[in-house]
């Protein structure tokens, strides 16, 4: 199995979580005693996942869960397929999931999970059946009121309609509880399939009401147009902003006066990418994070903003949609030039937000309006933007550190509530 290493002289994910908690600790002034019980996961797992492929060959893989913290409530947090998983870039994952759900106050601990498997060379049934082994394999960690997965890189609703059917079945009774971003007809939410991205437009909102600018006045540049990346830019332009330009990991395209999202979805649908667009210009991802924009939305994977790549950054305003896109050296650079980052922990909570929703619906077997999940989310939003907003002016430190700050007291507070056992 293959990782995706930090490039030279740069952080990796886990010691880039890891340094920003040490920050958050010594701003809070907490002793090494609790510091080393936030760094450190309470739970994990690591799991042989076997396949019997359609050709009857057989090939295995690795599968990984992290429980970082569960002081405020049970684990949260996606399970995410791609060939680079590897358990420290799990374990930073759940850590940022935990300080996440502080941030938005929502009653969960931080979780992760991931097969190193690159879903796009295995069938349907290939897939579901490693989904399948996967939760059988971690089945222990796992339940509604223990550690709740939603989909992430790779994986979809159908992917979670496995694993709860898997448990589900195990356990005798159907529980739509154990996950989260399920489709409808089993249990899912209204609104939970575009909440990451409708999260990330609400806290750019945020952000340019503070600058005194409309969105209708900015252009703006995604990095990424998969699941959340892609829901982004309808939205942007749904609320007035110009999209001119997004990108994915096979090219991008630049269209200044605007890209024609319609025709680009239709594009997207028959060839599996934006790059060949025939109405736009191709450009590289370096060439796309470097525009000229008001908003840059990073929207991949982690580790894209490095200290090299952040010198290039013209947007004022980088709103992180991916886990960790920035890594600490680049967030460095961008402090420096004067670019304000809102944090992917804040940015892109939209989607733990309206999970939580899935899984009060599905406890109380009732289900919400599509207009009252989005007035939800949109409160939840500008709320935990404005704690943030506020704190970071009162303390004169950045978003991110403000953020953070915010996640860890939140998590350390119920940690000292509740004591040691025994």
């Amino acid at each position: 199995m293959s990782t995706r290493p930090a490039p030279a002289g740069e952080a990796s994910a886990l010691e880039t979580a890891q340094s920003q908690l040490a920050t958050a600790v010594a701003h809070l002034g907490y002793d090494d005693g609790l510091h080393q019980m936030l760094a450190t996961p309470r739970r994990e797992i690591q799991v042989a996942v076997p396949l019997h492929r359609d050709d009857g060959s057989r090939v295995l893989f690795q599968g990984y869960r992290v429980q970082h913290n569960v002081s405020r409530g049970p684990g949260k947090g996606g399970l995410r397929f791609h060939p680079s998983v590897h358990v420290d870039e799990v374990r930073a994952l759940a850590m940022w999931m935990t300080w996440k759900c502080g941030i938005v106050d929502l009653p969960f601990g931080g979780a992760k999970g991931g097969v190193g498997i690159d879903p796009a060379d295995y069938t349907p049934g290939e897939l579901e059946r490693v989904t399948r082994r996967y939760t059988s394999e971690i089945m222990p960690l796992i339940g509604p009121d223990t550690d709740i997965m939603a989909p992430d890189m790779g994986t979809d609703d159908r992917t979670m309609a496995w694993v709860m059917d898997t448990y589900s079945v195990n356990r005798g009774y159907t529980i739509p509880a154990v996950v989260t971003g399920k489709p409808l007809a089993v249990g899912g939410s209204l609104g939970r399939g575009t909440a990451t991205s409708a999260g990330i437009v609400h806290v750019t909102a945020a952000a340019l009401k503070e600058a005194d600018a409309q969105m209708s006045d900015v252009s703006v540049a995604i990095q990424g147009f998969g699941k959340v990346g892609g829901n982004a830019a309808t939205i942007f332009a749904e609320r007035g902003a110009r999209v001119v330009a997004v990108s994915d990991q096979y090219g991008g395209i630049r269209a200044d006066d605007g890209l024609d999202l319609d025709r680009l979805a239709d594009h997207v649908a028959e060839t599996g990418s934006v790059a060949g667009f025939a109405d736009a210009d191709p450009i590289s991802n370096a060439e796309l994070i470097a525009l000229d924009v008001d908003v840059l939305v990073p929207a991949a994977v982690e580790g894209v903003l490095t200290a090299e790549s952040s010198r290039t950054v013209r947007a004022r305003w980088v709103v992180e949609g991916a886990n960790g896109p920035t890594t600490t050296a680049g967030d460095a650079v961008l402090a420096e030039r004067g670019v304000t980052v809102v944090p992917d922990v804040l940015a892109n909570a939209g989607g733990v937000v309206v999970s939580y929703f899935e899984w009060v619906q599905a406890n109380q077997t009732y289900w919400w309006s599509a207009q009252e999940i989005a007035e939800k989310l949109a409160r939840r939003m500008a709320s935990a933007y404005a704690d943030v907003s506020a704190l970071a002016r009162r303390d004169g430190v950045s978003l991110r550190d403000a953020a953070t700050i915010i996640g860890v007291r939140r998590t350390a507070e119920a940690h000292e509530i509740r004591g040691l056992y025994p």
